[in-house]
């Protein structure tokens, strides 16, 4: 298999994935203050909407990656 057609293929599980999840979080941990020894710290949870017009998008461009690279060949 070459690398255009995993790469259509990546893409269209990508847009897939974003599509039926919509969304993903992580945490992140960022140092508040520092006391000698004592050190605070804070945990944010962060979460980053994934737009319907780029899962469209990416399966889209897959698709059209992946037929190019069948007529190609």
């Amino acid at each position: 298999m070459s690398a255009v057609k995993m790469m259509a293929i990546v893409l269209i599980i990508g847009g897939l994935l974003g599509l039926v999840y919509g969304q993903f979080s992580y945490t992140k941990e960022t140092q508040q203050a520092k006391l000698g020894p004592l050190e605070l710290s804070v945990k944010d949870t962060e979460t980053v909407n994934i737009p319907v017009w780029a899962g469209v998008g990416a399966i889209v461009a897959g698709g059209g990656l992946l037929l190019f690279a069948s007529r190609k060949s």
